[in-house]
């Protein structure tokens, strides 16, 4: 396959081969058009938003990159609750300040977060003790299969942590999201302990949306999650490995087994999580003797200077390269304390 076009030029993390042909919808007809046509044709079509979520082989995509690219944003109230509805292709972090600087609240905790809005619903995604499931409205979706659109609420996605069940198919195409927002700048509750003690209050208590989502973007800021061009730190797809939800019937062996490796001293930070409880994978990565940084300044892939729970391309990296450490730390964290990471972006055409 010989083309001048990239997916590297397509993703947060700069990897990823050539593709085959490229189209860029702008409006909501343009993507049905695109997927009904290539469809009809029984060409190969990968989807692209934000490209901050996705890692693509060095071979590339034969078929057809579809690009979603729309962009359109607007307000509006629902038996007294004010919303906002954002086109699938909007950058996510758009969407957060436009309605911050509406006067909106709700989807402060989520500031900083690269990639489009559609992709949010599909990744469930969520920070500092917010998720989408905890804001989301409704959904519109175009179905490939009967080549109809339709509307549907939080309840038939399934949402989970960091899932639903639109994540790993192509069947199903956000077009457009629409979330719940708070009146009089009014943030949600900070449950997360970093973030509520930063702003001052109590767990569980709200402040301002603004003041909150200036103090997001500076912590995303000092762990590199917030994209920086100049910044090799940030040229990754965020959170590589999900935090792990070990079994309730498992759990006592697994803490036995971090302790007598690291300390019988040591506080294993948890949280509980539906039948079982969910473990920090960025703590695991750590205490299994991957430093920030590894495996050093010469490799073209590293774990983050400032965040271990991302893989960053240093500027020359190959998606093998960015795997074979994924596979390292992955291992590495099963032979210590056994268990099981589990990567957050979705593989195309490779796998780890």
């Amino acid at each position: 396959m010989v083309s001048s076009l990239r997916l590297a030029d397509l993703t947060t993390l700069r990897l990823g081969g050539p593709v085959g042909s490229l189209l860029r919808a702008t409006t909501t007809p343009d993507i049905v058009s695109a997927l009904a046509d290539a469809d009809a044709a029984g060409t190969d079509v990968l989807v692209v938003g934000g490209g901050s979520n996705l890692i693509v082989a060095d071979d590339g995509f034969a078929g057809t990159v579809v690009v979603i690219a729309t962009t359109g944003l607007e307000f509006g109230s629902d038996a007294g609750r004010p919303f906002v509805r954002a086109d699938a292709g909007k950058p996510w972090d758009s969407v957060v300040s436009e309605t911050i600087e509406a006067g909106f609240g709700g989807l402060e905790c989520l500031s900083g977060i690269p990639g489009s809005a559609g992709a949010t619903p599909v990744q469930n995604v969520g920070a500092y003790g917010v998720e989408i499931a905890d804001l989301l409205r409704e959904v519109t979706l175009y179905d490939r299969t009967s080549g109809t659109t339709s509307t549907v609420g939080p309840d038939a996605l399934r949402l989970g942590y960091r899932t639903s069940n639109l994540k790993h198919r192509a069947d199903r195409i956000v077009t457009s999201v629409s979330l719940w927002l708070n009146d009089n700048d009014r943030s949600q509750p900070l449950r997360y302990r970093e973030l509520a003690n930063a702003m001052g209050v109590g767990e569980g208590d709200w402040t301002s949306a603004r003041a909150v989502r200036d103090q997001v973007l500076s912590l995303r800021r000092g762990k590199g999650m917030v994209l920086d061009p100049d910044d090799h730190d940030t040229w990754s797809a965020g959170s590589f490995f999900t935090n792990p939800i070990v079994p309730a019937d498992e759990a006592t062996a697994v803490f036995a087994r971090i302790h007598r490796r690291i300390g019988d001293d040591i506080t294993i930070p948890r949280y509980p999580a539906d039948d079982g409880v969910k473990l920090s994978a960025g703590w695991l990565i750590e205490r299994s003797g991957f430093s920030r940084g590894y495996p050093g300044p010469e490799s073209p892939v590293r774990l983050s200077t400032k965040h271990t729970l991302a893989l960053t391309n240093r500027g020359t990296a190959t998606t093998e390269e960015l795997l074979d450490l994924a596979r390292d730390v992955r291992d590495g964290v099963h032979r210590a304390f056994g268990v099981r990471l589990t990567p957050e972006p979705v593989l195309v055409g490779c796998e780890l």
